[in-house]
């Protein structure tokens, strides 16, 4: 590695952790602002507050925005090389423009080797305590819809739940009744319900129970009743979001499985599955339109550049929502409606390389 691609590499990645530490402190800022009663009331640890919901709150919200921090940093520090003359001075020195991409490719490459890794491996545990914290300390419950859930899961038995977390699968105000002939034969309340995936089994808390037994009546009382029952969380709907909480396997075997019931919720679950790759990859996209665009110096200055980038950032992201409504609304395939932005964005960035300045 020479010294020109050292110089543009340090820059780069430099630029790039310093706007992210500056974004992700505003972003912090503006939450606490947002939250600080919600935390004050709940009674939310500092250290829960601090290790398991902000700095999961800095994986997804940085990773989120990981591309179009990068593309405003190439923006930002390419603007600034050649407002100095420094981009002429390359040119001049005989180095191609296609040789001077190669150290921001290098950086773009090490930024979306990172991003796959975020998003296919830490940040679906990330997810999973950052959720779990703001079901038990911002929204206490979370409820599948408006009304309270039933579901019927043999000819004679009914389940009931008030609410049910599909994050860590605990459902409330928990009920059960059997009917034979007519009749009501067993009836169970209790305070919750919880589910443990090991081996599949129900653990009812501070239950109530009452047997109807040849016209004689049972009571049963107690704190803690392992049951089986034929029903799993997934069975109770799934918050959307929920999905950012699964690993790349598991979200693809659970795709397959909604598929199976024939969910409309499906599509949602794809976009999800196919954006963790479509995304960090965008990086390269966003930083050839970025050299392209900040290498030429004009009289405009940095400002002209920063603002024909927010311009492309805007409506980069229009284009993709645009995609993913198609996808969910019209029938649009799933995969298509990821990856089409950065197809266009893509081509959008081979006319304006071959304008560049050369």
């Amino acid at each position: 590695m020479k010294m020109l691609d050292r110089y543009i590499l340090k820059k780069f990645l430099g630029t790039f952790f310093f706007m992210l530490a500056i974004i992700m402190s505003i972003a912090i800022v503006f939450d606490i602002s947002e939250k600080l009663s919600k935390f004050i009331k709940s009674g939310a640890p500092f250290y829960d507050i601090v290790v398991r919901y902000y700095l999961n709150f800095v994986f997804y919200y940085g990773n989120l925005f990981s591309a179009l921090l990068i593309f405003l940093s190439v923006l930002l520090f390419t603007s600034q090389m050649a407002q100095r003359t420094e981009i002429v001075a390359i040119l001049a020195g005989g180095v191609s423009f296609r040789r001077m991409l190669y150290p921001y490719f290098l950086g773009a490459t090490i930024l979306t080797g990172l991003s796959l890794y975020t998003t296919h491996y830490q940040l679906p545990r990330a997810n999973t305590i950052r959720l779990e914290f703001e079901n038990e300390y911002l929204s206490k419950k979370f409820s599948i819809n408006d009304k309270n859930l039933h579901r019927q899961y043999s000819p004679n038995s009914i389940a009931y739940f008030e609410s049910f977390s599909t994050i860590n699968n605990i459902g409330y105000k928990f009920s059960l009744e059997r009917w034979q002939d007519g009749k009501l034969e067993y009836k169970l309340l209790s305070d919750r319900a919880r589910y443990d995936s090991t081996d599949g089994h129900w653990r009812i808390e501070n239950y109530y129970a009452r047997s109807y037994i040849d016209g004689r009546e049972i009571i049963e009382e107690g704190k803690v009743l392992d049951t089986i029952l034929p029903l799993k969380p997934r069975d109770f709907g799934q918050r959307l979001n929920v999905a950012s909480t699964m690993g790349t396997q598991e979200l693809a075997d659970f795709i397959e499985s909604e598929r199976m019931r024939g969910s409309d919720k499906t599509v949602h679950y794809e976009i999800e599955r196919y954006q963790r790759t479509a995304f960090p990859f965008a990086t390269y996209v966003l930083t050839l339109i970025g050299v392209s665009i900040a290498s030429r110096k004009n009289r405009g200055g940095i400002g002209l550049h920063l603002a024909s980038g927010v311009l492309i950032a805007v409506s980069y992201i229009f284009a993709m929502k645009v995609t993913t409504v198609a996808a969910t609304n019209a029938g649009l395939n799933a995969l298509m409606a990821v990856w089409i932005p950065n197809v266009i964005y893509g081509v959008i960035g081979v006319i304006l390389y071959f304008k560049a300045q050369k």
